[in-house]
């Protein structure tokens, strides 16, 4: 059993009391046919701490497969719905799917799509290019600033894509949103959600691509509006 299935099953007993009524109803509305979901949640728009509770659907019920996790967000924190630019330092709030993971080993313990990064892979946050919020080759771009994607720290060592303006682009919406390691446990990002590599790793091993697994995030009062739309 993975370390991440053992700490769930610890938690069994306790799984349907920390669904909230609020939480259950946003995930009958908005989960559609996923079965898996990262519950990323901030209690100020401004700050950048933030709660992820991994949930996932099993027996018509969703269970929350670990305590929360603490994460660190955009160092301006949430932006509200339809309010994220580039540079802001601001995550988005809303749903989006989960894409790929990503990292510097040659292979990972996942069910998730995994690409390798090198050196020559760098992500566009140039909003006036044609590769804008994409992952491209150093060589294949004409993009002014682009994102290194093997970094020389451990940030990028383990990654998930977030597809987050993604279909289609809009130029200026921001780019580059992704689950990553932290720099530390309080330090903000520049608008992705960052974590502890223990909890990364946990999470990648329980990810499963077939059960369509989401991100769901924002400040409370942002997710609760969702219920309203």
């Amino acid at each position: 059993m993975s370390g991440f299935a053992t700490v769930a099953a610890a938690h069994e007993k306790t799984n349907e009391a920390a669904v909230l009524p609020w939480m259950k109803t946003l995930f009958e509305r908005k989960a559609g046919e996923s079965d898996q979901i990262l519950l990323i949640v901030g209690n100020n728009p401004e700050l950048f701490s933030a709660k992820i509770y991994p949930f996932e659907r099993r027996n018509n019920r969703w269970d929350l497969m670990l305590k929360p996790i603490d994460a660190s967000i955009g160092r301006n924190g949430f932006a509200l719905p339809d309010i994220k630019r580039e540079g802001d330092g601001r995550t988005p709030s809303g749903v989006y799917a989960l894409e790929y993971a990503f990292g510097y080993l040659p292979e990972m313990h996942t069910k998730m799509r995994y690409f390798q990064t090198t050196e020559d892979d760098v992500w566009v946050d140039d909003p006036d290019s044609v590769d804008y919020n994409k992952l491209v080759k150093r060589g294949h771009t004409k993009a002014a600033s682009f994102e290194d994607m093997r970094r020389k720290d451990s940030m990028y060592k383990y990654g998930i894509v977030i597809a987050y303006n993604a279909n289609p682009v809009v130029r200026g919406l921001g780019s580059a949103i992704f689950l990553h390691i932290w720099r530390g446990k309080r330090k903000p990002t520049s608008g992705c959600i960052a974590m502890s590599e223990e909890t990364i790793i946990s999470i990648l091993d329980w990810l499963d691509p077939s059960r369509k697994p989401i991100v769901m995030m924002g400040i409370v009062d942002t997710l609760k509006d969702m219920l309203k739309k």
